[in-house]
């Protein structure tokens, strides 16, 4: 049975990697739903962030294959019940409709987003939350003159500890390593 899982792949930072990420997936002909690169809390480690629609069995596969990439450090998976995840989406409103119905306010107390800027004839909001509360949001937005939107891939961070902490000690070891290479 499909449904949501959040790969998080920690990964040196070298060009031509978001290529060959993407490509296990292209290769399986599965849609990246939401995808995501930053850095980590390890310095020069980078963290991906990749939501898809899958069975357990084939993300499971799909992790092993993208650990095989001589750049990624360590790839987990996990359902969105072990996960805390947000998105962010930016909207451009019509200000001279948004006048209207004290939209600004409505927005602010009922919809928890909030005013980034206004100018003459447009303003920009900003809604963090779940995707279904970031679409309920443009629907709502559409009647008062919503002229674009732009949403992030998903953020999320792991509610379990022990992979960081065992990323932590993989860093260390290979950075020692190394360290020893280049003194011989």
């Amino acid at each position: 049975m499909n449904k949501d899982f959040t790969i998080t792949a920690f990964t040196e930072n070298h060009i031509g990697l978001l290529n060959r990420i993407t490509s296990v997936f292209t290769r399986r002909h599965l849609n990246i739903e939401s995808l995501n690169a930053s850095e980590s809390q390890i310095p020069g480690i980078h963290r991906f962030t990749i939501v898809l629609n899958t069975t357990e069995e084939m993300v499971q596969k799909l992790v092993l294959q993208l650990e095989k990439q001589v750049e990624v450090i360590k790839a987990v998976y996990h359902t969105d019940e072990e996960t805390v995840f947000q998105e962010i989406t930016l909207f451009k409103v019509s200000v001279e409709k948004a006048a209207q119905d004290n939209l600004v306010e409505r927005l602010i107390r009922d919809k928890n987003a909030r005013i980034l800027s206004i100018e003459q004839d447009f303003m920009i909001i900003e809604k963090t939350g779940h995707k279904a509360e970031n679409d309920d949001l443009i629907e709502f937005l559409k009647p008062y003159g919503l002229i674009d939107y732009v949403k992030s891939g998903r953020v999320s961070l792991i509610k379990p500890n022990e992979e960081l902490t065992d990323l932590r000690k993989m860093v260390e070891e290979a950075r020692q390593a190394n360290e020893n290479q280049e003194l011989n």
